[in-house]
């Protein structure tokens, strides 16, 4: 398992991904597939974002199977922290340690970021498994976001989780 920072030459095998776990796990993200397809140019905008943002990927040899973006706050004010989104594993990597990999590289690469104090994350309440990992890496929870998403006709409540670096 090989685990590294995208580039814009992952762009166009992010996206794919990024499709699967929009389809797959509707409820695990604010975007949705829907909206997704509607995109004009999307691997050109995907290889944009790996130009200018800090997003990690897992490979099984030359198939990427794993991800995590984290962006820092850009302003003077919120600099100091930072969030992870779109974290997904390809249902046949689960429970192999991708997760765990994938998380424990981007938070050594986050305690590295020159005055970056505080990671955040929000996983919906339901997802166990995500929190389970979440927490194993010290993240705790401060807030349940009643009603946070609206996925096929179902509220879905998350969980906001932080970590101080």
């Amino acid at each position: 398992m090989e685990i590294r920072r995208l580039t814009a030459d992952d762009a166009e095998a992010y996206y794919e991904l990024r499709l699967e776990a929009l389809k797959k796990n509707p409820e695990a993200y604010a975007a949705s597939y829907e909206e997704a397809i509607q995109k004009d140019d999307p691997i050109e905008q995907t290889a944009r974002n790996m130009k200018s943002g800090f997003t990690f990927g897992a490979f099984e040899g030359k198939n990427l199977v794993g991800v995590v973006t984290l962006v820092r706050g850009s302003g003077m004010k919120v600099r100091h922290k930072a969030d992870l989104f779109a974290v997904y594993v390809t249902p046949e990597q689960r429970g192999k340690g991708v997760g765990r990999d994938l998380l424990s590289h981007v938070l050594d690469f986050a305690r590295n970021l020159d005055g970056l104090l505080k990671l955040s994350v929000s996983v919906v309440t339901t997802n166990e498994r995500a929190k389970t990992l979440y927490k194993s890496f010290g993240f705790k929870t401060i807030l349940i976001e009643e009603k946070a998403l609206y996925v096929k006709g179902t509220f879905l409540d998350e969980e906001h989780m932080v970590q101080f670096l």
